[in-house]
């Protein structure tokens, strides 16, 4: 089966996406910020399923860990045959006026630039061998623009229009790319404050907030298919309708 790197691996959408892959039968590299702890747990749990695990620690706003990542990845793992690149961050709600530009430049460096670098670096060797999958974790901020700010809405944005490129130059080498965006999904990401949750959760038509495993879900369910690529999927509870 496949060897999977999944970044942003140690906890939440990225630890239920490793998981669900290694259910499936792939080898899963976990990839992380600063949580190693969290990291080797999950990959305790991935060998526990019967499949190969590695954990691998990068600063994603550093424009060499991509390819150093890759590299460990290789190194212990083999081939990267699927990249989930999940890892993203955010910053408290700002007013455009208010973003600097340090605080830009790092939000779309590692939510959309170590995306980009990634996928530059395995999807000439998946469309070699003939077979690869890349997924990318936006969110529901790149059609609605979100609470978070210009700078995380425009970065997430940016995966929907690097997927669609990429898909095309990937199209008949047996390579799909595709995009998932979640939204209020019940995770460490949202506030914990039970009213601000509540409050939230009423925000979506189907009401209540999403699962990790259902973010997951169908991450695995589009590494599955080799027809769908090109897309971008909301997994939102209806909150967005397109």
């Amino acid at each position: 089966m496949a060897t999977s790197l999944v970044t942003g691996g140690s906890r939440g959408i990225g630890r239920a996406i490793a998981l669900h892959l290694a259910r499936d039968g792939h080898d899963v590299a976990i990839g992380y910020a600063a949580s190693a702890d969290a990291a080797e747990a999950v990959a305790r749990e991935v060998r526990a399923l019967g499949r190969r695990a590695l954990t691998a620690g990068a600063d994603l706003a550093d424009p060499a860990a991509p390819d150093a990542l890759v590299d460990a990845v290789e190194g212990g793992l083999g081939p990267v045959e699927v990249l989930v690149a999940n890892a993203g961050v955010n910053t408290p709600g700002r007013r455009v006026e208010e973003i600097d530009l340090a605080e830009w430049d790092r939000l779309h460096a590692v939510n959309l630039r170590a995306p980009f670098l990634l996928a530059r670096r395995v999807l000439p060797g998946m469309a070699e061998r003939g077979f690869g999958r890349i997924v990318l974790l936006s969110s529901v901020a790149a059609y609605t623009g979100g609470v978070i700010g210009a700078h995380y809405a425009s970065s997430k944005a940016g995966l929907h229009g690097l997927a669609h490129s990429l898909a095309q130059q990937a199209a008949g080498s047996g390579v799909t790319v595709n995009v998932v965006a979640p939204a209020l999904i019940d995770s460490d990401m949202l506030p914990a404050d039970p009213d601000t949750r509540a409050r939230l959760a009423g925000s979506i038509p189907v009401g209540r907030l999403g699962t990790v495993d259902e973010v997951a879900d169908l991450v695995a369910a589009i590494v599955r298919n080799a027809y769908l690529t090109g897309q971008s999927i909301l997994v939102d509870g209806g909150l967005h309708p397109t």
